[in-house]
């Protein structure tokens, strides 16, 4: 395996986040009382404790660069996850985006930002 970077995100509560993204096809690889690994494929996430987040004021967040990022948002949407603007958990549908890039978004019931970026 060569370099790689996985992001670190709050969690309110590891079983609620473990559940909701096992919907989006995600395993648990790890955890204790202090952290959480989720994978779905080649895409880890990491997890760390913060039970007392108030989701309105996270700013935590990452970007998913994924090959079919519309497969992705169909799984969300599969899994009962709202396309909206207010409220979380929710789904933003991609765009092309002034950069050229497509990009949607995942906010998660604690209100991590993932963005969806369609790989080139």
């Amino acid at each position: 395996m060569g370099d790689r970077a996985t992001p670190n995100l709050a969690s309110r509560d590891f079983a609620a986040t473990s559940a909701f993204y096992a919907r989006l096809g995600f395993v648990e690889q790890y955890r204790d009382q202090g952290w959480m690994i989720l994978a779905r494929g080649p895409v880890v996430l990491e997890f760390f404790p913060f039970p007392d987040l108030d989701p309105a004021t996270s700013a935590f967040s990452s970007c998913l660069r994924l090959d079919d990022v519309d497969s992705f948002v169909q799984v969300c949407a599969d899994a009962g996850v709202p396309v909206g603007e207010q409220g979380w958990p929710r789904l933003h549908l991609p765009k092309l985006e002034a950069s050229g890039l497509r990009i949607g978004g995942l906010l998660d019931p604690d209100a991590n930002l993932l963005r969806l970026i369609a790989n080139g």
